[in-house]
């Protein structure tokens, strides 16, 4: 399986691949927070706390470690991922909160997850179109290229299938 679409605009980032494994078996992954941090292909995501995602308003801790962008200066940190879409085995959509900001700066990731044939064509986003007006230009976007997108979907479909 090897289909790949890669989708730019100015403030969306958006990848795919096809994997061998179910839909149900990719959601499950996803909807782990270790799984984060275990297909997480940008270094950053070093661990997660939480249980196992089941709706929209669930929340999870991630210890991140910005030293892996080696973009700024900020070091060790921990962030809240608040869910923002969940369909099960379907789409998985989230923000991210930090005590560093007094509002969220309102960037969004996702994956949509549709059959195809045995396996699933997983697509993975990150979405920056609605953040709040208050870090428009002070914050650079998008902070993962497609690149760490791409990498992250390769890591998911080994660990996958």
């Amino acid at each position: 399986m090897s289909e790949k679409l890669s989708v730019k605009s100015t403030e969306r980032l958006e990848v795919s691949r096809s994997v061998a494994a179910p839909p149900e078996k990719v959601f499950a992954l996803l909807t782990e927070p270790r799984g984060h941090v275990a297909i997480d292909s940008s270094g950053m995501l070093q661990a997660a706390d939480g249980k196992l995602v089941e709706a929209v308003g669930d929340e999870f801790v991630v210890h991140m470690d910005r030293e892996a962008l080696n973009d700024a200066p900020i070091g060790k940190y921990d962030v809240t991922v608040l869910i923002t879409r969940y369909e099960t085995n379907s789409h998985l959509e989230w923000t991210v909160l930090s005590a560093r900001t007094e509002v969220p700066v309102g960037h969004r990731y996702g994956y949509r997850l549709e059959p195809l044939g045995t396996g699933t064509l997983v697509r993975s986003y990150y979405d920056w179109s609605q953040i709040d007006p208050r870090y428009r230009g002070k914050i650079s976007f998008p902070t993962v290229g497609e690149s760490a997108l791409r990498a992250t979907l390769g890591i998911l479909a080994r660990t996958v299938e």
